[in-house]
């Protein structure tokens, strides 16, 4: 089988998006619009996992869906300029650079292709050059110079270093310091500090992209896990069949959702407790969990550990 034919038989969604008058990158000869861009330029194609490969995969998803305010140092391959990924812009800006000169990138956003791993990157690209007080609103792959195939965040990114995640108490991160907002600014940081629910990211060893978040009636952990989603559901499943599944008598397995194409596990928590009382019981958790991920190795589910799988089953959620 020749080079081109290979490329062809890729699975839909390994192929890049690119601008619809550049070659496919699928090896078909075609224009991009012709072939796997054809659909109105603006592919449909869902990459279903787009930061797998990097080793904080987990960290940006929990930005990306359920972290209110919080940024962190984008941990670049090279460029000159600081640039920090943030959950939430002013107006749901793709990015900004602020008046003092510093540059972020916006997690939480509306994106134009079928990988935000794309998008992100040329988000990033355009916060390298633009000038202070400049704010892009959207970005999308047809934004690529002519002739390129778009990086992914992929290309940008260190891919085995983690993230340092800061969580903030409001959005007042937005603005330098001294400098007061106005205008339509200041009416979205009011309604994005009106919408926050306090949020802690648990840091006992061990846990990582563990996230607890007061809901006002009660707590919550929602845990981004990077392991295949039916061999994290069949290790949570031999801890439900023996009782081990909860953090405490305090807590129990509220179900799961998927982001991204992570599974992320959730328990409801007691909120009388102080969010640091769950980083021992999150970290014994965490031991057991693994444990029981390495026991499947050895052997499979029991008929009563099978029940409890369809059980929890029933609790997931699709978000994206």
């Amino acid at each position: 089988m020749n080079e081109r034919t290979e490329a062809q038989q890729r699975p839909a969604s390994e192929i890049p998006v690119v601008g619809r008058r550049q070659p496919c990158p699928c090896g078909s000869g075609k224009r991009y619009k012709a072939c796997h861009g054809a659909s109105g330029g603006q592919s449909k194609i869902k990459v279903t996992r787009p930061f797998e490969g990097l080793a904080a995969e987990c960290e940006l998803v929990a930005l990306r869906e359920f972290v209110p305010s919080a940024t962190a140092v984008l941990p670049r391959r090279s460029g000159e300029r600081e640039i920090e990924l943030a959950t939430v812009l002013p107006m749901a800006a793709a990015a900004l650079v602020r008046t003092d000169g510093k540059a972020f990138v916006g997690l939480q956003v509306q994106t134009r292709s079928g990988d935000i791993s794309r998008d992100l990157a040329r988000a990033v690209e355009w916060a390298e050059t633009a000038e202070p007080g400049n704010s892009l609103s959207a970005v999308g792959p047809e934004d690529a110079p002519e002739g390129t195939v778009p990086n992914r965040l992929q290309d940008l990114m260190d891919p085995d270093a983690p993230l340092d995640v800061r969580i903030h108490e409001d959005f007042s991160w937005w603005m330098p310091e001294g400098v007061e907002a106005s205008g339509e600014v200041a009416m979205s940081l009011e309604r994005a500090n009106a919408a926050i629910m306090p949020t802690r990211r648990l840091e006992a060893e061990g846990v990582h992209a563990a996230y607890w978040v007061d809901a006002t009636d009660r707590a919550h952990l929602r845990w981004v896990r990077s392991e295949p989603e039916e061999k994290l559901i069949s290790a949570l499943a031999r801890l439900s069949a023996r009782g081990e599944l909860a953090l405490d008598e305090d807590s129990r397995y509220a179900g799961s959702f998927r982001a991204h194409g992570l599974l992320v596990p959730v328990w409801d928590l007691d909120r009388e407790k102080h969010h640091r009382e769950w980083e021992e019981p999150a970290a014994a958790l965490g031991g057991r969990l693994d444990e029981a991920l390495a026991s499947l190795d050895e052997r499979g589910l029991d008929a009563s550990e099978r029940r409890a799988r369809d059980g929890l089953r029933g609790r997931q959620i699709t978000i994206r």
